[in-house]
């Protein structure tokens, strides 16, 4: 995994005070040598004069002449090094001994700890290998792989981690009971967040100030890691996040501590519970991530920032909002790999893609996404330009914020702070000579009026906005002041997404669902028939679902459809009149699916609503599919 805001290649590690930065090239003849009382070496006569461990711990003031006598009388009844003794009787920490010895063998050294590591990366050399070199790979950037080793002199031992995982390798020291103590959790998947979390203590909180923050580009904000407990923290959380494919994580005060989740197909889940007296400093690292004001606590910030995992390119939107018990983060995630570019991975049904595709192929009109924040709308509208994009055609964008940047399409970010807003982007636009024009989202009257009156000069305009079904697009842009007359001649179509969770593969299981959710969904008579959920495993978190699916209601404005938009004629009648032609509510969709076995009926009747009370003359789901 590749994790820039943990390290980069280059940057000291970080290594709580351990060892100064030393050049990159391995200095064989510079090795801890067994030492005398008076750190003379045992036989100068066959070997170059060396630097010692007691030589630097006596210079340092670390340990007295009287202490490493002492050592050195008891390492003459074990097998264990002098550091080991010293660490062993309490004279020293292991972090002192990694300093000094980092400095004796002319190489960065770090103390192990979760945060520090990618537990993916042991995969590359194997626990077995790593057992024999006493090696941990830790994490890397590029092509450099940091390793974690007992014996980062062993020039043996890094040739072979070079042949195996064919990357440059990058030493680092470590104890070895360090080393061998995180090759057997790792090799094991014990990634213990929450013993973690408590050994943090409110010592342990380094809150960074004003003008620490760095302005440059993203990468620069490894140089603020300094082994800090609560960067690891943080760290940690983005890592799990990206993994687990979560599209936000929500940082929250409370009167007993901090709390994490992160949003996980559409359902928030704890992360974890950072200890109290933290909350400060953890909102600090995730502003410094961000790019924002940390001393700035009373007013509601947003940040962005670019980072680097798993070789995909992450963007981070971070907002943050005060509240009673303290300062609030939502750290949206915006995974470039989960963007589906074409309309058919999006799970459209075939009838429903093909009367989308008829719109949206018009020389002109306006066709709409609806649905509510976060149901996939942009996505869709993404797909759709994926579709209509050429190099014959000018397309332009607007939208706040640019969420994807794709190829062949020109996009415009709103700034309201300085008056460029959706409205006047589209003045401006229309004046570019476009074919098509995509707009974030229409939000008021003046961008309504400006997208009617494109779609009706000979302009195709994509939009979303935000209705609960595709027919009550109509409503809603009438209220904002849209006469029907207009509308009726530029609407070409209209479509509402839900996302409803897809079943786990790994735990799928047949059911039978009850009468009462039978006849929510509108199919009474499939008492008796099984159904698919799931059963809930480690894979998807016990909850049964992995993944994501849209819901999808199409609405087409045929000339029936455009006479009744024209007389200001109610949703209710649109709707009919959508079924009718034989188009299905989104309910309808969703038990679809459910009937399909990808998803489970609760999912689906949780995802949608069912607006009106269909007349028992009206087809039911079977009979208008």
């Amino acid at each position: 995994m590749n994790l820039p805001f943990i390290h980069r290649a280059g940057d000291p590690v970080p290594e709580d005070g351990a060892g100064d930065r030393a050049p990159r090239a391995v200095q064989p003849s510079v090795v801890a040598a067994p030492v005398n009382a008076g750190g003379a070496a045992t036989n100068p006569s066959l070997q170059p004069r060396r630097v010692r461990v007691g030589d630097v711990l006596l210079q340092d003031g670390v340990i007295t002449k009287e202490q490493l006598e002492a050592a050195l009388v008891a390492q003459q009844t074990t097998s264990k090094k002098l550091g080991e003794t010293l660490v062993a009787q309490g004279t020293i920490s292991p972090a002192t001994l990694v300093r000094s010895l980092a400095r004796v063998l002319g190489v960065p050294g770090c103390t192990l700890r979760h945060g520090l590591i990618d537990p993916a990366m042991l995969k590359l050399i194997g626990a077995e290998e790593a057992e024999r070199l006493l090696a941990l790979p830790m994490f890397k950037v590029g092509d450099t792989l940091t390793v974690a080793m007992a014996e980062p002199q062993s020039l043996p031992a890094i040739d072979r981690l070079k042949q195996v995982t064919g990357l440059k390798v990058r030493p680092v020291l470590a104890l070895e009971a360090n080393v061998r103590e995180y090759i057997q959790k790792y090799s094991r998947g014990n990634v213990d967040i929450d013993a973690f979390l408590t050994k943090l203590t409110e010592q342990d909180v380094e809150v960074v100030e004003r003008e620490a923050i760095d302005d440059g580009p993203s990468t620069d904000l490894d140089n603020l890691i300094a082994g800090n407990p609560i960067v690891n923290l943080v760290n940690m959380a983005l890592i799990t996040a990206v993994k687990d494919r979560a599209s936000d994580i929500h940082i929250e005060p409370s009167r007993k501590g901090t709390r994490v989740r992160y949003r996980v197909d559409g359902v928030l889940r704890d992360l974890m519970k950072p200890p109290m007296g933290m909350h400060a400093a953890i909102v600090s690292r995730v502003k410094v991530i961000g790019k924002m004001d940390i001393a700035e606590k009373r007013l509601p910030q947003e940040g962005r920032v670019r980072i680097v995992a798993e070789g995909r390119e992450i963007d981070l939107r971070v907002s943050s909002m005060p509240t009673l018990l303290g300062e609030k983060i939502v750290v949206r995630l915006l995974d470039k790999a989960n963007l589906k570019v074409t309309l058919e991975d999006l799970g459209f049904r075939q009838q429903s893609l093909d009367v989308f595709c008829r719109f949206l192929k018009q020389s002109h009109g306006m066709a709409l996404v609806t649905g509510p924040t976060g149901s996939g709308k942009t996505t869709t509208l993404y797909s759709a330009l994926d579709l209509l994009r050429s190099s014959e055609v000018n397309i332009v964008t607007v939208e706040d914020p640019v969420e994807y940047q794709l190829e062949m399409v020109n996009q415009i970010q709103v700034q309201e702070q300085v008056g460029l807003s959706f409205s006047r982007a589209l003045r401006s636009i229309l004046r570019q000579d476009p074919d098509i024009i995509m707009v974030g989202e229409i939000r008021d009257e003046p961008t309504a009026r400006v997208a009617v009156q494109a779609a009706l000069t000979g302009h195709l305009v994509l939009a979303t906005l935000h209705t609960n079904d595709a027919p009550g697009a109509v409503a809603r842009l009438t209220d904002m002041g849209i006469e029907p007359y207009l509308l009726s001649g530029a609407l070409n179509g209209a479509v509402a997404q839900r996302l409803a969770r897809t079943i786990c593969s790994s735990c799928a299981t047949k059911y039978f669902p009850s009468e009462q959710v039978l006849k929510d969904a509108g199919i009474p008579g499939e008492v008796g028939r099984a159904f698919r959920k799931g059963a809930g495993c480690q894979r998807c978190h016990d909850s049964g679902f992995q993944g994501r699916q849209g819901v999808y209601e199409v609405f087409e404005v045929t000339p029936d459809v455009r006479r009744l938009i024209h007389h200001a004629r109610p949703t209710h009648e649109l709707r009919a009149k959508m079924r009718q032609d034989g188009c299905l509510t989104l309910r309808e969709e969703g038990v679809h699916l459910a009937l399909d076995g990808k998803t489970s009926l609760e999912e689906v009747l949780r995802v949608t609503q069912n607006d009106d009370e269909l007349p028992a003359s009206e087809p039911s789901v079977k009979e208008a599919a």
